[in-house]
């Protein structure tokens, strides 16, 4: 059952400050709002007295509370934080006393429900799992709690992260229509919305992350990613969105789909941020070995790459592969290639070799219904006594009728994930992981190569987003090449459809290339100011602070 918000709305008439505080420069303007106010714009004004985080928080949650199960319904909160506006005033308090943490001290966020958190259920999107509470926070959770931010809300997805569980692959007509879930929806939440078009979905599978990002319902949130699912959710909603470099982020206490592939992400409505919240979550973590690589890679501080100027230079490759599927699409993109270009980017046409398109969507599938049979059940060992401890369980009791399962097209593609996963020892499942990544790797490697390309260009999605019932375009994408190699990509808002969707541009880099693909995706985004406020989830009463002279 969905946490009900007993908040009533919060009209409060704040003023800010104009000037400098703590270091922290708040953005000129005649009011500032909320939807658009960046973390250092409220850092500055809960600096100067003139907000607070316990004033901050309840705009948020009136905002959820206006538009989560009210109005234009998204229904994209699985669990709300009871504790929220207590724990924004132990951080006030603190501020008070002199003790300031760090950028994030008073900042709302929410998560994917797929992160574990000590003190609120971490479901999966499963009804399955819920109530289940698991033993501590995931690392990246701890990270930003001690940095100070105030976690408002545990946020939907696609059932088991989308991929655990999916006809992903099939060919039989009858299969694909009978374990196609709707896109956004889980047993746990139930189906969220796009607040863009409500008839659509928010992409899979951090779907309610972006929903809830492209609402103003937090100032950022975290979403996973194996095969595009921080980015397909960025674009469906407008947002910015960063899949890392695999091993900038540790995964521990994030229920897993394929570990080879999986990665959290930042979300947030602009790039400076999501620089400020991934640099708060980094850290070598004993228990991920993959953040070994990052030990003096990853940064504390990618704010200071974010410069005017920095796509001027730069070899950005195009790859036109992934276009001409939506017109409306493509007239977006024609236009971000034109900004590029005046931004001073040498731009190059690059062309995706064949056997690269043919193999990226089967060898994800393959990897990824085998490792999740076995890591979800490893997972599944950390659970209360309550609770499936197997993937067959998982599989079975979703079948059962008894069970009352409320998702029959996922009962489905577990029941088909369970036909065809492969033993991790299986010489297939070998094959594709340690000859066919490689060989991806190989490929990608020699893209940037040939052309001495900086980055790669692409739309995340080669269509807007689609309607509920319709099949999502994240096949048709570019995304998964970023899991397969482990590299980053970051998704900035570059325009919307003629019938009012939105579309972003993805930054494609080699490894460890965040702080140059950050800088690239700031260049874009503020000579472009493209993203834009959902029409069914307006600006409030309080939600417009205003300034003092």
């Amino acid at each position: 059952m969905k946490a009900a918000s007993k908040l009533k709305p919060l009209s409060l008439a704040l003023a800010t400050c104009a000037a400098l505080a703590a270091g922290w420069t708040a953005t000129p303007a005649a009011a500032l709002e909320l939807e658009s106010a960046s973390i250092a714009d409220l850092q500055a004004a809960m600096a100067s007295g003139a907000l607070s985080a316990e004033k901050l928080a309840g705009l948020y949650l009136a905002r959820i509370e206006a538009y989560d199960q009210k109005g234009p319904v998204l229904n994209t909160v699985i669990t709300l934080n009871p504790k929220a506006l207590e724990l924004a005033r132990a951080l006030d308090a603190e501020r008070k006393a002199g003790k300031l943490r760090g950028p994030l001290h008073g900042i709302p966020i929410v998560l994917k429900d797929n992160f574990d958190t000590v003190d609120l259920p971490t479901t999966g999107g499963s009804q399955l799992l819920k109530g289940s509470l698991p033993p501590d926070d995931a690392f990246v959770v701890k990270k930003l709690r001690a940095a100070g931010a105030i976690v408002l809300a545990k946020v939907n997805l696609s059932e088991w992260a989308g991929g655990g569980g999916s006809v992903s692959g099939a060919t039989d007509p009858e299969v694909i229509k009978a374990g196609t879930v709707p896109n956004g929806s889980s047993s746990m939440g139930g189906q969220t919305r796009n607040p863009h078009d409500l008839a659509r979905g928010p992409s899979g599978s951090s779907g309610g992350t972006g929903a809830a990002i492209a609402a103003a319902f937090a100032q950022f949130g975290l979403g996973t990613d194996t095969g595009g699912s921080v980015r397909g959710p960025s674009s469906a909603n407008g947002i910015v969105g960063l899949k890392p470099t695999l091993g900038l982020l540790s995964r521990d206490g994030i229920i897993p789909l394929a570990l080879s592939f999986d990665t959290g992400g930042p979300m947030a409505r602009s790039v400076e941020d999501l620089a400020v919240a991934l640099g708060v979550m980094t850290g070598v973590d004993p228990a991920d070995p993959a953040t070994a690589k990052s030990a003096g890679r990853a940064e504390q501080d990618y704010l200071k790459y974010l410069k005017r100027g920095a796509l001027k230079g730069a070899r950005i490759g195009i790859a036109r592969d992934f276009m001409g599927k939506d017109a409306g699409t493509d007239l977006v993109m024609a236009r971000a290639i034109e900004m590029l270009r005046l931004k001073g980017a040498t731009v190059v046409d690059i062309k995706y070799p064949e056997y690269l398109l043919a193999a990226k969507q089967p060898l994800l599938t393959l990897m990824m219904s085998s490792e999740f049979k076995a890591q979800i059940t490893d997972y599944l060992k950390t659970t209360g006594p309550a609770y499936p401890k197997t993937f067959e369980q998982v599989v079975a009791l979703s079948n059962d009728p008894k069970t009352g399962y409320r998702a029959p097209e996922k009962a489905y593609a577990l029941k088909y994930t369970a036909s065809i996963a492969l033993p991790l020892d299986d010489p297939r499942y070998l094959a594709a992981k340690n000859q066919g990544l490689p060989a991806i790797k190989a490929g990608i490697d020699a893209l940037f190569a040939a052309d001495k390309l900086d980055a790669i260009v692409y739309p995340t999605s080669p269509k807007p987003a689609t309607l509920i019932g319709e099949p999502s375009a994240g096949g048709l994408s570019a995304t998964s090449f970023a899991n397969e190699t482990g590299y980053p990509d970051l998704i900035v808002p570059a325009g919307i459809t003629p019938n009012g969707l939105p579309v972003t541009i993805s930054f494609f880099g080699p490894a460890w290339s965040e702080p140059k693909l950050l800088g690239y995706g700031y260049d874009f985004e503020q000579a472009t100011k493209a993203r834009v406020l959902p029409k069914t989830t307006p600006p409030l009463p309080g939600d417009s602070l205003a300034m003092r002279n």
